[in-house]
């Protein structure tokens, strides 16, 4: 089998320098790659809101020229209606949620729809509920709890946009879709054969 750039590449690398002066704006604004981690959204947001990015994936993610630390959140509402918080949510990550306020930013795909800011005593409902359901099961951290992007938009402050339409419903893509593949199903190798 012989591969071959697709007939698209070209226009990719007519394109690329701009990609590169984006990572280069973000570089200055310390984000090591746009790419990763929300990284070009986080820095539409952080300029947008005039923002510092605190370094470290410990703390708080950002701050403003007052030295208010702030906790960042973002969705791709094509792709979910709820906004990620932490992988391991526990009483001491509660604490250090309860401190600060909340930017929430909704994208369609990649642009920006609209920006909320929502104080601690606004999500004191999910600081709470959480901390019941990790008592209740034993003590255990639970997975990335989602705060719905409806309970933000009645609840926070628009600060930036429109309110999304969630009505309009998400596009089946190849990126949206997936699901587990085993070699056989993508016409390969069965496990036994290795």
């Amino acid at each position: 089998m012989t591969l071959k750039p697709h007939n698209d590449y070209q226009r990719l690398l007519e394109i690329w320098p701009a990609v590169q002066e984006y990572q280069t704006l973000a570089t200055k604004h310390g984000i090591d790659d746009v790419f990763q981690d929300n990284g070009g959204k986080l820095l539409q947001v952080l300029l947008l809101l005039g923002l510092k990015i605190l370094p470290g994936r410990e703390g708080n993610d950002a701050i403003d020229p007052s030295g208010r630390e702030y906790e960042l959140k973002s969705v791709n509402i094509e792709l979910t209606h709820g906004f990620s918080t932490h992988h391991h949510m526990n009483p001491v990550i509660i604490a250090k949620y309860r401190k600060v306020p909340w930017v929430f930013a909704a994208y369609r795909n990649i642009a920006l729809q609209s920006v909320y800011l929502l104080e601690p005593t606004d999500l004191e409902f999910y600081f709470n509920k959480w901390e019941e359901k990790w008592h209740a099961e034993g003590e255990k951290d639970i997975n990335n709890p989602k705060i719905p992007v409806k309970y933000v938009m009645g609840c926070g402050k628009l600060v930036y946009g429109t309110e999304p339409d969630l009505s309009v419903k998400r596009k089946r893509t190849a990126t949206n879709k997936r699901k587990p593949r085993t070699p056989a199903d993508a016409g390969g190798f069965e496990p036994d054969e290795v």
